[in-house]
């Protein structure tokens, strides 16, 4: 006899049908698309049709917009890391980044002045490798912070992708981030970090409307693939900066907003635990703080992102890791003739949760009042592809985490 594993579920009982927030509008982000589409690197990633998995759950459409094809990173990062420094730079330089291109960062006259320029982040992987990245492409050198028990080869990887020092420090995320902020008061770096408290918001908007990009595409995509439009948007969170970002931009872009729902790890749900205390403000993870999803693990809300998650996601999941290794293995098993995706611990979190809403017979009543049927058409992120391949292949070839254990 086996136990099932349990899926948390919290609906937001007043879902706001006011507008996004502006700095998320189409007219906002449009110099966000203008500067990616102008690197070199830039192309659409994938939109990956599950028709076979669609047709057995019984909806119209399953995608999933995979990011770890993004400007070879591995993960959807870059696409904030490089608009956010891209930013700083103007300011500091007195530069317009509405009318900038990337590649005149790079003119003689502003190399010098710019390659003299640190950055410093504190990262679970993903973010430094895009700032590091980034940096790298301004002949910049940047400073990443990692948190106690970040695996090795992610933290060559952020080393690799561009001009970085990294530490692996003996802090929680959240601390480390801490540490992060103080080096950057102390050395006089520019702290680029992907998530914002007060008094630090400018950057954190920046990254955010970084990640737009992948939304624009995606809507596009599902465009031109019958004219279908998301009903259903499941979006995995750590500080919920993307869940945030993507969020706040399908509600001033979507004729027919879609339902929103994030998903977090059970023990470290702070987007959770704030909508759970019902009180508006953000609140940290209760939890132990352990799991697989490295790219999730984070204690304290993102403060420019929580206000959107709180006023338009309909449902807040948490889930156990075994949920988000089976999602691993079955993108990397599809059925029939759907394409396989290669996705990491964070990347799978959602299409594992959103398996289990589709496929257990005990979720039924929630699959209803979420009105998932044989007309919704689901869209999810993969945010990251294989960032461990040692964990990668130890979930997915030898059955790490099973979903159902005793």
């Amino acid at each position: 006899m086996t136990a099932r594993p349990k899926l948390r579920f919290l609906k937001n009982p007043a879902v706001s049908q006011g507008p996004g927030p502006d700095f998320l509008s189409l007219e906002a982000t449009l110099p966000v698309r203008h500067l990616h589409q102008a690197l070199k690197e830039y192309q659409p990633t994938p939109l990956v049709a599950l028709r076979a998995l669609a047709e057995k759950t019984g909806v119209r459409g399953i995608y999933i917009k995979d990011e770890s094809k993004r400007f070879g990173l591995n993960a959807f990062k870059g696409l904030g890391g490089i608009y956010a420094l891209a930013c700083v730079v103007c300011e500091q330089l007195g530069l317009d980044v509405n009318t900038i291109r990337f590649d005149d960062l790079k003119r003689p006259e502003l190399k010098q002045k710019i390659s003299r320029m640190v950055f410093v982040t504190a990262t679970d992987g993903n973010h430094g490798k895009g700032v590091a990245w980034a940096a790298g492409q301004l002949g910049c050198q940047a400073h990443v912070y990692m948190p106690k028990g970040s695996a090795e080869n992610r933290a060559q990887a952020i080393r690799d992708a561009g001009r970085a020092e990294v530490t692996i420090t003996d802090l929680c995320y959240d601390d480390a981030v801490r540490y992060a902020r103080r080096m950057s008061e102390e050395k006089g770096w520019y702290l680029v970090q992907d998530t914002a408290w007060e008094g630090y918001e400018k950057v954190p908007a920046w990254i955010v409307q970084g990640y737009t990009t992948m939304v624009w595409e995606a809507l596009a995509q599902l465009r031109d693939d019958g004219g279908k439009a998301p009903t259903h948007v499941f979006l995995q969170a750590g500080v919920g900066a993307m869940a945030g970002g993507v969020a706040g931009f399908l509600m001033n872009c979507c004729d027919e907003r879609p339902l929103v729902a994030t998903v977090e790890p059970e023990e470290v749900a702070c987007i959770y635990e704030s909508a759970r205390r019902g009180d508006g403000t953000p609140h940290p993870a209760t939890g132990s703080g352990t799991t697989i999803m490295a790219g999730l693990n984070c204690g304290e809300p993102c403060t420019i992102t929580w206000p959107i998650l709180r006023d338009f996601a309909s449902w807040y999941l948490t889930c156990p890791d075994g949920v988000a290794a089976e999602g691993m293995r079955r993108l990397a098993a599809p059925l029939k003739d759907d394409p396989g995706v290669v996705a990491g611990e964070s990347g799978a979190a959602s299409f594992g949760a959103l398996l289990m809403l589709l496929e257990r017979e005990e979720l039924a009543p929630v699959r209803s009042e979420m009105g998932l049927d044989e007309n919704s058409v689901i869209l999810l992120f993969n945010t990251e592809g294989d960032t461990d391949p040692d964990g990668y292949a130890r979930i997915v070839q030898k059955g790490e985490y099973p979903l159902d254990t005793p």
